[in-house]
């Protein structure tokens, strides 16, 4: 095993004190791919410290670009005319390596792009994907292992129904209608915040698009597009980590840089558990009093539960008072990470996508292997509030989504360490 790849958690403690969140993986992998719709330097800012923009700071450079990385910044420079094709062995690693079909599409009319690898948590077909790029022209197949698209005579606007509001459809589709001749429109586009940032990054390098964060987005393809400089937005998905951790552990964290408006219905559902959720200057406040009260909850595309934080709710309800089912409608294997949790105590059994739940006083701790980033973390906020000591194994997962997990756990009074 890789050395630290493993946290060894000792329970009991309460977290208090303050952490902040860097900017979006989920946004800033997206925005890397789409600097390839321009020639010239394009500059990132709050750039979180995770593998997963070294992968993709890899893959830019193996298409020709240039790749710098400071403090929390990533520029890139992109040549006239950068490569197509997006090998195997770095695209494996994470799934966000499929952004960089659209772009390249429209920027030099092919692209060949591994199938894409990274978190075992169901299959996520590309067929959304390809369809979407032949609406607009592009003849696309899967061959060897690889998706292959080809526009050579450029790409033409056209509207784009999607059956489900899948985010990395969306976002290929933004990227590649910027460049088409003529208006695309993509009805049931996906809404997440992400998608919005993606968005504004696309209008600062010269883009037409209207309706961003709506299920009707409209692009007016442009001829040329800039190199910009843009600031990625906080983690959602990170903030609802710490929130639900607050609430798990009954202590009290302040998150600067949390966007409450992005997880409402998070929020809601952690105020209902008993939570106590406030406002700050820059971000939110949450405290926890009280054992939490179980609360039922159904992921659904964004502004729904965000299935990223599912294996948090559901570590959540092993401890509450109370029964409570968690409905999993995005992806197919998340709850490969309940056989995990079930060895540190949690009742819940698993029927179809659906996981019931009957709360325990107290969870113990044992070892267990992640699978996933957020089941990795999901498992640590479990093993925060079990007995005696748990290890989780696979730690590198984590460390795709989280910056520096096991230093912010202990600065909050958490014992951690990484082996």
């Amino acid at each position: 095993m890789a050395s630290h790849d493993r946290f060894r958690i000792v329970g009991g403690t309460s977290l208090r004190g303050e952490v902040s969140v860097t900017g979006a993986k989920n946004s800033v992998l997206k925005l890397m791919a789409a600097s390839l719709l321009a020639t010239g330097t394009s500059t990132i800012c709050n750039v979180p410290d995770i593998a997963d923009v070294d992968i993709m700071a890899d893959l830019l450079t193996r298409l020709g670009c240039t790749v710098n990385r400071g403090a929390d910044t990533v520029t890139i420079t992109v040549p006239q005319e950068p490569t197509h094709r997006a090998d195997y062995d770095l695209v494996r690693k994470m799934r966000a390596s499929i952004n960089v079909l659209g772009p390249l599409v429209a920027r030099v009319g092919q692209a060949d792009v591994a199938l894409p690898g990274g978190d075992a948590i169901g299959s996520r077909g590309l067929d959304f994907h390809i369809k979407g790029l032949e609406a607009l022209g592009a003849k696309a197949h899967i061959e060897h292992g690889y998706v292959i698209a080809e526009a050579p005579n450029g790409l033409i606007g056209a509207p784009v129904e999607l059956d489900f509001p899948s985010v990395g459809a969306t976002e290929n589709i933004m990227t590649a209608a910027v460049l088409a001749k003529g208006v695309t429109t993509i009805e049931n586009a996906a809404r997440e915040p992400d998608i919005v940032d993606l968005g504004e990054f696309l209008i600062s390098m010269g883009a037409k698009i209207e309706g961003l964060g709506s299920p009707l987005i409209t692009i007016t393809g442009v001829e040329v597009m800039h190199s910009t400089d843009h600031t990625t937005i906080t983690d959602r998905i990170i903030t609802g980590t710490w929130a639900f951790a607050a609430a798990m552990t009954r202590g009290d964290i302040t998150i600067h840089g949390a966007r409450p408006e992005h997880l409402e219905l998070p929020l809601e559902k952690l105020a209902s558990a008993g939570a106590i959720i406030t406002s700050t200057a820059d971000g939110i406040r949450v405290k926890m009093d009280v054992r939490p009260q179980a609360i039922d909850v159904a992921t659904l595309p964004y502004p729904g539960f965000p299935t990223d934080l599912l294996p948090m709710v559901i570590a959540l309800n092993a401890v509450a008072d109370g029964h409570s089912l968690v409905t999993e409608n995005v992806f197919e294997s998340r709850f490969m990470f309940v056989n995990e949790l079930s060895r540190l105590g949690a009742q819940i059994s698993v029927d179809g996508h659906h996981a019931s739940i009957t709360g325990v006083e107290e969870l113990s701790g044992a070892p267990v292997e992640a699978h996933d980033i957020r089941a990795g973390a999901g498992l640590i906020l479990a093993a925060l509030v079990a007995e005696g000591e748990t290890t989780v194994d696979q730690g590198f997962h984590v460390d795709r989504g989280y910056p520096n997990f096991a230093e912010q756990l202990q600065s909050l009074g958490a014992q951690v360490t990484r082996e």
